[in-house]
């Protein structure tokens, strides 16, 4: 079980990627569009409207983003075929879906006529006028399309209609499976609808606890991977704006920017979307606590690890490689990171702080800070102050933590710490000596070699793996002399953190594979 949720976790993850650098170029677009620095009939003024309109592209089609996303990492055979059926069938579960709201859609609580869009409860996906089933319903049929993909895919027709085989019979079934499926959403969706509308009043009734247990769970949940049904609902889908928190805050960003009144009133979802200070502050406390307590001749290495990992962290809202520093060395560390994060949140939320800070310091630039400076400067300040007073929160606590149990945090434990580099590679001896296809291969024979290993994906910055034998898999140093961070291994789920790097070694783990 936890190994499907990792791989659904880490296919949800394709799609989600795309998001960070489209909202910094609708962010800049929209920051630069101010009649006081180039006029609205400017040739730039033009230009940035179309930039944002580039931009807005990602927002518009989440759903085919996901729909096509999904098989990438999970289909385990043909996926380019399944995801183009993933892609065709996702549209005819749409026009389905259309054509019976159209028809029956009044019996049900669906005003067909109205106008896509607000709260219409209806959308257009792929040039189709639909229910709106945002995000949820594209990783539904997205998840079908790649069950039946895999058990169906490989199966032998007769040879008078070996034609309908492969990627052909899987559409058939898929066809035939949408039908049902969308006059079960026609059925329930609208109810969902309305549970959606209630949940959010409740949530925002909650207040602070309601924003406390989110980042929490958001947080606590990572090693599971479904920390992604924590935040994707809040941010993609309808559950606290329409639209999700990025789409409703970029979507009024300019607004906001030209309002005087608090955020906290203009945005009050805005507390859904604030997990990123734990990125941010959070890490450089972390940070600095693991390296004041590594031995003193192991401080200078570990600085070499934990500097990217921290400017990641920081600067780009990507926490794994940090997070999993000490994770599986100490799990408890862990929980009072969680702790820490969803308590700094709820005090920057309680004084006025909210605004899209779901990633590092580069979103919140070209999203927050820029473009509300002149009428929401002191918001900025009071994040920044607030975010360094739990930054040394966090150093204290750690570092008491650490040295009171000792806990094995990078530089304390007694073998000494062994740092990557080409040339330990290249005295591996053998060919090619290309360091990616090395590391892929060290790894995949500390798992035990090709025979043991039954499937295989990653995330932002682990490589996971689903052994058969897990008796076979070598000691975690076996996997550490090329590097990686750290192995976590429960049961046949063997976890390899590699780091930013993880895409280029799984690249090359795939084809050592097949």
């Amino acid at each position: 079980m936890l190994s499907s949720f990792n791989r659904f976790g880490g296919a949800m993850l394709g799609a989600v990627l795309l998001f960070p650098f489209a909202g910094m170029v609708v962010g800049i677009s929209l920051v630069l569009q101010n009649s006081t620095l180039f006029g609205p009939d400017s040739l730039f003024f033009h230009l940035l409207q179309i930039i944002e309109s580039g931009g807005w592209t990602v927002f518009n089609n989440m759903g085919l983003l996901f729909a096509v996303g999904l098989p990438i990492k999970l289909a385990t055979k043909a996926p380019a075929s399944a995801c183009l059926v993933s892609l065709i069938t996702y549209l005819t579960f749409n026009a389905f879906l259309g054509a019976m709201c159209e028809v029956w859609g009044s019996q049900w609580g669906v005003d067909f006529a109205q106008d896509t869009g607000g709260t219409s409860g209806l959308a257009m996906i792929g040039g189709i006028k639909t229910l709106d089933t945002s995000v949820i319903g594209a990783i539904l049929c997205g998840s079908l399309v790649t069950w039946i993909h895999n058990r169906f895919y490989s199966t032998k027709l007769p040879d008078y209609v070996s034609i309908f085989q492969g990627a052909a019979f899987v559409n058939i079934i898929g066809f035939s499976v949408m039908l049902p499926l969308a006059l079960l959403t026609l059925m329930l969706w609208p109810k969902v609808q309305l549970g959606m509308v209630s949940l959010q009043g409740f949530i925002i009734e909650a207040g602070n606890l309601g924003i406390w247990c989110y980042i929490f769970l958001e947080k606590i949940l990572l090693p599971t991977g479904l920390h992604h049904f924590v935040y994707s609902p809040f941010q993609y889908a309808d559950v606290a704006v329409p639209g999700g928190t990025t789409l409703y805050w970029l979507t009024h960003l300019q607004e906001f920017s030209q309002s005087s009144e608090p955020l906290k009133n203009l945005f009050p979802a805005g507390g859904f979307a604030m997990q990123g200070n734990g990125a941010v502050f959070g890490g450089l406390g972390m940070a600095l606590a693991i390296y004041s307590t590594a031995k003193t001749e192991n401080k200078a290495k570990v600085a070499g690890l934990l500097i990217p990992a921290t400017v990641t962290s920081m600067f780009i809202g990507i926490t794994e490689p940090l997070d999993f520093t000490f994770l599986f060395i100490a799990p408890a560390l862990f929980a009072v990171h969680a702790v820490l994060s969803a308590t700094m949140t709820v005090v920057m939320y309680s004084l006025g702080v909210v605004g899209n800070f779901g990633a590092g310091i580069l979103e919140w630039a070209t999203q927050n800070w820029i473009p509300l400076f002149n009428n929401h400067a002191m918001v900025m300040v009071t994040q920044l102050v607030v975010g360094l007073i739990f930054s040394g929160i966090y150093f204290l606590i750690f570092r008491t933590l650490i040295l009171k149990f000792n806990f094995k945090t990078l530089g304390r434990e007694d073998s000494p710490i062994k740092l990557y580099s080409k040339q330990d590679y290249k005295n591996k001896g053998g060919k090619p000596a290309d360091e990616f296809l090395i590391r892929a291969h060290a790894y995949l024979e500390a798992a035990g070699g090709k025979d043991n290993v039954a499937s295989y994906t990653h995330c932002f910055t682990r490589l996971r793996l689903v052994v058969k034998d897990s008796s076979k898999v070598q000691p975690s140093e076996a996997f550490k002399e090329y590097s990686a961070i750290e192995v976590y291994r429960k049961g046949n789920d063997v976890q390899v953190i590699v780091g930013n790097n993880v895409t280029h070694i799984y690249e090359q783990f795939a084809d050592l594979m097949s």
